[in-house]
């Protein structure tokens, strides 16, 4: 079993591999007393006034208590992310880190914003951890990405993958979790969505190309697809083997 475990664990991408070990780490120690949470989450003042920027990156690694709910949360995170990583982003981690620190921003600006709107300060001022609205965007964005995957949801019923961000968030509001923290994600989820997806095929341009010094940082080998066997390719045009 634990070599099992280990062999799972060595097979993951880098990304996801980090990522979810940094959240099992993370909050493994607050459990433990090891690591206070108190020193993790997200206060605009200590990051603004005190220098506290950390800050503005352990809030994504703390999934609050060791129980159910955060099982439930690694088991995205695991699923989601490697699948986004191993399929989407395929030979491309800086492309995926760069998804992951537009989302971070988006998110940290949302809550940074909010906090200073009237009405609603209050409800964005209870969101100092933002670890499980990164998860959901991922979710969100592999929904996207492939909408018409059949689903089950606890063997209860199925729909395609289209839905599964809102079947979350209706199962979120049952169990009386927060619904900002998963709409916080699928807001995230759609901006990436919409500037990488839906904006370059409407305009020809794509605002969120991965900066250079990013792709430096990752040597992303190229993708070989292998020549499939017994199978024959058609000779080319006669027009084509002259020109040659």
């Amino acid at each position: 079993m634990a070599q099992a475990v280990e062999e799972w664990y060595k097979q993951m991408p880098i990304i996801t591999r980090s990522y979810l070990t940094a959240a099992i780490v993370t909050t493994i120690g607050c459990s433990l007393d090891i690591i206070s949470p108190y020193n993790l989450y997200l206060n605009p003042n200590l990051v603004i006034k005190h220098y506290q920027f950390w800050r503005l990156i352990t809030n994504f690694f703390y999934f609050t208590n060791m129980d159910l709910d955060f099982l439930f949360h690694m088991f995205f995170l695991a699923r989601y992310c490697k699948l986004l990583e191993e399929n989407s982003f395929r030979g491309r981690t800086a492309d995926f880190f760069y998804m992951l620190l537009f989302g971070a921003t988006i998110l940290t600006g949302i809550v940074l914003i909010g906090g200073m709107i009237p009405y609603v300060s209050v409800s964005f001022a209870k969101i100092i951890f933002l670890s499980n609205s990164l998860t959901f965007m991922m979710v969100y964005v592999r929904s996207k990405q492939n909408p018409f995957i059949h689903m089950s949801f606890l063997g209860l019923f199925t729909f395609t993958a289209a839905y599964l961000p809102w079947v979350l968030l209706g199962f979120s509001v049952l169990v009386g979790a927060s619904a900002w923290v998963d709409l916080l994600g699928m807001i995230a989820g759609h901006a990436y969505y919409f500037l990488e997806d839906v904006y370059p095929r409407m305009t020809g341009r794509r605002p969120l190309k991965t900066p250079s010094f990013i792709r430096s940082l990752f040597a992303d080998e190229p993708v070989v697809v292998a020549r499939p066997a017994h199978v024959r390719f058609a000779p080319p045009q006669e027009e084509e083997a002259q020109q040659n």
